[in-house]
């Protein structure tokens, strides 16, 4: 595990804390970490207290949207079949369910088609189109993928299929030959918020039948938890429209989830609140070993079944996938750091890349993610595919992975993605110069400090300081996520009172207090941190970083720390 840098937030004057605090009554420590978030006013603090669907934008605000909207109605309106689109990713799935669901609620004809991730690839397929063609299809809905899928959308054209492309991914210099295309990154779109899932792109366009009479705002409503799962499993920003979109969604999750979605949080029962970390780490992963182990049909299957107890008997069968799924992400992770260990040249480098031909393509992303928690470096993880080598690309905090990747396009038969996370496909006999270029940009383009792990802290605490006043304000900060990360505070001089232990030979399990502020114990959980702080349990003091979370155990409910890095006293 990497060492990581402790970087105190800036924050406002104490006159103007005091200010806001007085407008406001929120404790101080909190004042700091609405300041650090743009909010310094009371006019502010209201708004991003109360999240809702005041803070969502008309849809015809996108380029394109009132010609897709038209499009669409005109396909309802003839009974003329619509193929529904997307990814194999979580994004994907819940874009094609949330679409699919909502026409299904109008009795449109419809297909829904996840490509196959070995056979096909990443995005619109020439195999898709055709078979939309086969079955009948005039419309296809495009949702999560197509911003750069040039060859298949001209090859649709061909077959007379018109397109519509919900996507929200960067484009390239020229836009594909679609009939439609929405994408808030357009640069000539003019929609006020860019930052949508493509679940969200979707939803949009779903907003603007239901404000046309085509359908309802409630049966659109009733399809925002299976969004707010894409938002969180997209690592999207939980700014602006996003957070409001989120907020709706969670609300739905806690009182009337859709069946899939109630049938796969049954995996944790004692769970009574749901949180945007519990989408991400809970249900996320699931999701995604559909499409990475078998089909993302499957995951699609689950998300639009409406019998609770048929979505169940599904939903075992997503776990036993996400199972298998959880087998090859530690055992190709232990692979690859043992060739990484191998390498002589590696420590002197800034950047990972390795490969293997027998390598399960689809868990490479989630062992890229893995590599970079024990070498803080941009990392690509290759294996072999269809006579390429397919990979997955992740980065480090602040540094543009899709940029780097640009510089090394020429050696690539096709990348996309994102700034922290990219894919791409490499011959095998360009491997080799791909490595040194992707080397050389990093090192010349990287800053020092994206080369070392950075801890935002909001500011410094103590455990008296967590009052259920303090608790209530905190939680409705929520939902965190991206540009609106859960607050981490700094805790000096913490000792374990002795009921310490460790759990599963790898966490500690605390019970903390600060003996030079008095005697107030609080829980506290530091993941992965047993082999290097055993001695805490023998009363070494210790200074950490940690958020403050909530526990429910047998209905009883207590606040925790958990821990995120710690540093000797």
């Amino acid at each position: 595990m990497t060492e990581k840098k402790w970087h105190f937030l800036p924050t406002l004057s104490e006159e103007k804390l005091e200010q806001l605090h007085q407008k406001t009554t929120i404790p101080i420590p909190l004042c700091h970490a609405l300041f650090q978030r743009g909010i310094s006013t009371f006019e502010e603090a209201k708004s991003f207290f109360t999240p809702g669907w005041d803070g969502i934008h008309s849809p015809l605000l996108m380029q394109d949207m009132e010609k897709a909207r038209d499009r669409v109605i005109s396909a309802l309106e003839e009974g003329e079949k619509i193929m529904v689109y997307g990814d194999y990713d979580v994004d994907g799935t819940t874009s094609v369910s949330v679409v699919a669901n909502y026409l299904n609620a109008l009795d449109a004809s419809l297909i829904t088609y996840i490509p196959d991730r070995y056979k096909e690839g990443y995005g619109i397929s020439i195999l898709g189109m055709d078979t939309a063609k086969e079955e009948g299809c005039g419309l296809v809905i495009a949702l999560d993928c197509g911003i750069k899928a040039h060859g298949a959308l001209s090859h649709a054209k061909k077959l007379g299929l018109d397109v519509i492309v919900c996507d929200h991914h960067l484009p390239g210099k020229e836009l594909p030959e679609a009939f439609a295309i929405l994408d808030p990154k357009r640069s000539d779109c003019a929609y006020p918020y860019k930052e949508l899932s493509g679940c969200g792109v979707g939803f949009k366009l779903l907003q603007a039948l239901a404000e046309e009479g085509i359908g309802s705002l409630d049966l659109l409503l009733s399809q925002t938890d299976l969004l707010a799962t894409s938002i969180a499993a997209d690592i999207v920003a939980l700014t602006g429209e996003n957070r409001d979109l989120a907020a709706i969604g969670l609300e739905k999750i806690n009182t009337n989830p859709n069946p899939g979605l109630k049938a796969l949080m049954s995996a944790s029962p004692n769970k009574t609140q749901w949180r945007i970390a519990d989408l991400v780490f809970g249900i996320a992963p699931r999701i995604n070993a559909c499409g990475r182990i078998k089909s993302g049909n499957f995951a699609v299957e689950v998300l639009t079944e409406t019998n609770f107890t048929t979505a169940s008997e599904k939903a075992i069968g997503v776990n036993h996938l996400n199972g298998e799924r959880k087998f090859m992400d530690k055992e190709i992770t232990e692979s690859a750091l043992e060739m990484i260990a191998q390498d002589p040249e590696h420590a002197k480098q800034k950047t990972t890349m390795v490969w293997s031909e027998e390598w399960h393509k689809g868990v490479i992303g989630i062992v890229a993610s893995r590599l970079i928690e024990q070498h803080y470096r941009p990392t690509i993880v290759l294996t072999k595919s269809k006579g390429l080598y397919t990979g997955s690309a992740r980065s480090v905090m602040g540094y543009d992975v899709h940029e780097a990747l640009e510089a090394c396009a020429d050696l690539m038969e096709q990348f996309g993605g994102h700034k922290y996370a990219a894919g791409m496909s490499v011959k095998e006999e360009n491997i080799a110069a791909f490595k040194q270029r992707f080397e050389e940009v990093v090192s010349s383009t990287i800053l020092p400090e994206q080369e070392i792990e950075s801890v935002d802290i909001c500011g410094e605490l103590e455990l008296e300081d967590i009052t259920q006043k303090f608790w209530n304000v905190l939680d409705r900060m929520e939902p965190f996520g991206p540009q609106n990360m859960q607050p981490l505070f700094c805790f000096r001089g913490l000792k374990d009172n002795g009921r310490g232990r460790i759990l599963n030979d790898e966490h500690l399990k605390l019970e903390v207090f600060q003996p030079e502020k008095g005697n107030q114990a609080m829980h506290a959980i530091a993941f992965k941190m047993a082999p290097q702080f055993r001695e805490i349990l023998d009363g070494k003091p210790f200074d950490c970083v940690a958020s403050i979370d909530s526990n429910v155990w047998r209905n009883n409910f207590s606040l925790q720390l958990q821990i995120r890095d710690i540093r000797w006293a």
